[in-house]
């Protein structure tokens, strides 16, 4: 077997504009780096992943090894869609979608998704408002269609039905959290321990500077 994990990103400038009145255009491309970080290093961490790729307009701030596809604008699902297709043909024989910005995910939660996924070879995890999804398990990485957006775990768990497949849904904590609203923004700085509160607290935007960490270009997998 061989498992990927598949992202997708934006540039930072452009991302988490719901948390525009909250924070800064600097703390919110700082915060979206630090989580994708997280994310990064977590998959790569966990046993049960073999490789990382991620959707991006902007692979130079990829770090090496993480594999670039290209970013075509046609919209989230149908770029994933692609990568997915583009995974196969590199030989994925299960592919882990999942959200960039999810702070509190851990390797132990990373494996135990992808093993129980493999039970019926389908994984859902829904966000803590129990509408979105933050990740896919799907192996054989197969034809089910994406459908993130609105009320997208509705919808994918028609897909599901639809196509005959019977999805394990998982919901621990580093799945279920992720941050779009200045209220998500809140909720993690109360829970505190987590790994952005280096960054987060105490609460100031005199706090906030740019990351020194400097990322090393990788060869982006080029796909016709």
């Amino acid at each position: 077997m061989s498992c990927w994990a598949l992202l997708a990103l934006k540039p930072p400038h452009l991302g988490k504009s719901r948390l525009g009145g909250t924070l800064t255009r600097r703390q919110r491309e700082h915060l979206i780096i630090t989580m994708f970080e997280h994310v990064l290093e977590t998959l790569d961490t966990a046993s049960e992943i073999d490789q990382i790729a991620v959707i991006t307009p902007v692979p130079e701030i990829l770090p090496q090894g993480v594999h670039a596809l290209r970013d075509r604008g046609t919209g989230l699902n149908q770029a994933l869609d692609e990568g997915r297709n583009t995974l196969t043909a590199c030989g994925a024989t299960e592919v882990l979608v999942l959200h960039a910005d999810l702070p509190w995910l851990s390797p132990p939660e990373v494996d135990s998704f992808v093993c129980h996924g493999r039970k019926t070879g389908l994984a859902l995890a829904p966000d803590h408002h129990g509408s979105g999804t933050n990740a896919i398990f799907l192996s054989p990485p197969g034809t089910f269609n994406f459908h993130f957006g609105t009320s997208s775990f509705r919808q994918h768990l028609a897909e599901a039905r639809m196509r005959g497949l019977e999805p394990i849904v998982n919901t621990p904590r580093g799945f279920a959290v992720d941050i779009d609203e200045p209220a998500d923004l809140q909720h993690y700085l109360d829970t505190r321990g987590g790994p952005l509160e280096p960054l987060l607290s105490p609460w100031s935007t005199t706090r906030w500077t740019a990351s020194p960490k400097h990322f090393s270009p990788l060869h982006a997998a080029e796909h016709g």
